[in-house]
């Protein structure tokens, strides 16, 4: 028993710091996550600012969408950093490893909405390059189909 006791002691323990390890990778991930949001805001809006087919009220509506999305990811970048801190000593390890567990999961949902959301502009140039005729520039500004889902 005494055995059986020392054990499941030492197990715990492993659990406990593959837990706490799987975490920091995930605040790992999500504060990277959020490099990944402005990077799309900067390398992609900056194509469009030229872009004819986008109006200047288009281009405030779209800027503005982006900020919308980088203040939520700021919001729970925010989150994040009151769970990290070690001075929020009221919360239990599993009550830390749930929210970064569901900063890390909105963070991957942003994510993939400034993805979507980005493609989704493009993808209104490409029309409007269309019609026009004008297909090849957007094309040589934005990358083809293959390159970028429209």
């Amino acid at each position: 028993m005494k055995i059986y006791l020392q054990a499941k002691r030492y197990y715990d323990a492993l659990q406990s710091v593959n837990n706490l390890v799987r975490d920091a990778r995930k605040v790992q991930h999500t504060i990277l996550m959020l490099g990944n949001i402005s990077g799309y805001y900067v390398n992609n809006f900056q194509k469009m600012l030229p872009d004819p087919n986008f109006t200047s009220a288009e281009l405030s509506a779209i800027a503005s969408g982006y900020t919308r999305i980088l203040e939520d990811a700021n919001g729970v970048l925010s989150d994040l950093k009151q769970v990290v801190n070690i001075t929020t000593l009221s919360m239990t390890d599993k009550d830390r490893m749930d929210v970064v567990d569901d900063c890390y999961k909105e963070m991957k949902r942003l994510k993939n909405l400034t993805a979507y959301y980005t493609n989704k502009n493009i993808s209104v140039s490409y029309l409007c390059a269309k019609k026009k005729g004008d297909t090849e520039r957007v094309v040589a500004v934005y990358g083809d189909g293959s390159e970028k889902y429209w």
